[in-house]
């Protein structure tokens, strides 16, 4: 299987990893490499190591090194560090061995893949950090990339972050536009816990339910209720709501909101998305939520700065 917010560990040799990276490796190579097969005779070696140009946490070396792999399955990678680990400026993490054609060919598919995933493992590190101290925990939203979802998804977990909901069909969110149509809060949460109750899982399911496993205890389908201000909040919990997500409101809001769920209802479960950012995510902690939902985690992320630099051998 692919990586979900399901898992905590990856198939990395799932037919869907493999034909993700084929189908990256299509897109950049075509029909042929032009430049090496005009330059590089076919069996020539070479060394190379995959160089951080600057602090970064890593994600995404399995996925690199069966680029590589797709293109010449006898090549040697070795990742000098594991996926999460924090890495020097200057420091390779991972050094390659074999034929020249495969390691020029795959460089750019294999450094996008890198970048991409560890600019958004060093972004979360950095919101892990600038909470210490404090209950919230940093986890992302749905704003992916299409076909990346279960590897950024990935990036974020091994940044110390944790995963909101995978996908729709995982938890039930009642948002704005879902009240509008609903009529009122009220009702929207009506309906869904009549849905979640209709389709209560097995056991089986239950356990292999990952992305809200804080609120397991919460029932048998998570239903969480986003909010604007105080009347949708005493609204939402008059209602029976146990998980709310509090939108687009600041710190100070967040923190008065924040007490007026927890005198109702103790252990209620809040979370804050919009308007955070690296500099705002303290103030947003300290105002006692659970959690703290970044999108710019996946859609905004830097992408981290590697390069490879190759070396020919004396073989071939």
């Amino acid at each position: 299987m692919m990586p979900t917010a399901k898992a905590n560990r990856i198939d990395w040799d799932a037919p869907e990893m493999t034909a993700l990276i084929r189908a990256a490796i299509g897109e950049d190579v075509g029909s042929c490499d032009l430049t090496t097969s005009a330059l590089v005779p076919a069996g020539r070696l070479a060394r190379a190591r995959i160089v951080a140009k600057q602090d970064l946490v890593v994600a995404g070396l399995p996925v690199a090194e069966r680029v590589f792999r797709a293109l010449d399955s006898d090549i040697l990678f070795q990742a000098q560090y594991e996926d999460g680990a924090q890495v020097p400026a200057g420091a390779a993490v991972a050094a390659i061995e074999g034929r020249a054609q495969a390691i020029l060919s795959g460089e750019r598919t294999a450094l996008n893949f890198l970048a991409h995933l560890s600019g958004i493992s060093t972004l979360t590190r950095q919101f892990v950090n600038a909470m210490t101290g404090t209950r919230a925990r940093i986890r992302d939203t749905r704003k992916t990339l299409p076909g990346l979802r279960a590897l950024e998804k990935w990036a974020v977990r091994v940044g110390g972050g944790t995963n909101h909901r995978f996908g729709l069909f995982d938890a039930i969110l009642i948002k704005e536009n879902h009240v509008a149509i609903a009529g009122s809060v009220a009702e929207a949460l009506r309906r869904a816990k009549t849905f979640a109750v209709a389709m209560q899982p097995t056991p089986l399911e239950m356990a292999e339910r990952e992305s809200f496993r804080a609120f397991e205890n919460q029932g048998f389908l998570p239903i969480q209720v986003e909010v604007r201000n105080q009347a949708e909040l005493q609204e939402a919990l008059a209602a029976g709501a146990e998980l709310l997500l509090l939108d687009n409101v600041s710190p100070t809001d967040a923190a008065r909101l924040v007490a007026i769920a927890r005198r109702e209802r103790a252990d209620c479960v809040v979370e804050v998305s919009g308007r955070v950012t690296l500099a705002t995510a303290r103030a947003y902690a300290d105002a006692g939520v659970d959690f703290i939902s970044v999108g710019a985690l996946t859609h905004s992320a830097p992408a981290a700065d590697l390069s490879l630099l190759v070396e020919p051998t004396s073989g071939g």
